[in-house]
């Protein structure tokens, strides 16, 4: 991966001038660079990384393991559409192993989330099955340690 967009995803408000510092060139071409990601579609958009846990929103995250049969013309790929559609749906991935998609979906409540997974997903044509795991807290989301270690309050033991 290109040094450029290996610092934009560890601080992606780093300034095209201070990019242009640490990676010796001039800012004019760090400027041109990102707009060319940016039209090319490699950097999809910019977004702040939210401890969720902190601001205490009520809100529930799941991970969803979908098994689906693949459709003609399009196989995986036609009924993952479907489903990336949906509001609740904020990441999803094509897997390996037993199931073929992994779905993360956020609802208001717990209740909000069962229905999403009872009356619109497990539904859907080309579904055949689906197991949801809630989460519970989030120790570290894309790389980022979400809690910060507290001093052992303990003395320590001398010999």
């Amino acid at each position: 991966m290109d040094e450029l967009l290996k610092i934009l995803r560890k601080n992606a408000m780093e300034t095209p001038k201070n990019l242009a510092r640490m990676l010796k060139m001039p800012e004019s071409k760090v400027r041109q660079k990102i707009k060319k990601y940016e039209t090319d579609g490699i950097i999809k958009g910019y977004q702040a990384l939210v401890n969720e846990d902190k601001l205490d929103t009520g809100s529930v995250s799941a991970v969803i393991e979908v098994k689906i049969t693949p459709e003609r013309e399009g196989g995986f790929d036609k009924v993952a559409t479907r489903i990336a559609k949906f509001t609740e749906v904020e990441s999803m991935f094509l897997m390996s192993g037993g199931y073929d998609l992994l779905v993360f979906v956020k609802g208001r409540n717990l209740r909000e989330v069962a229905a999403f997974v009872s009356e619109k997903l497990s539904t859907m044509a080309g579904v055949l099955s689906t197991s949801t795991h809630f989460q519970l807290k989030t120790y570290k989301h894309h790389g980022i340690l979400m809690f910060t270690e507290k001093e052992n309050e303990r003395l320590k033991v001398s010999p």
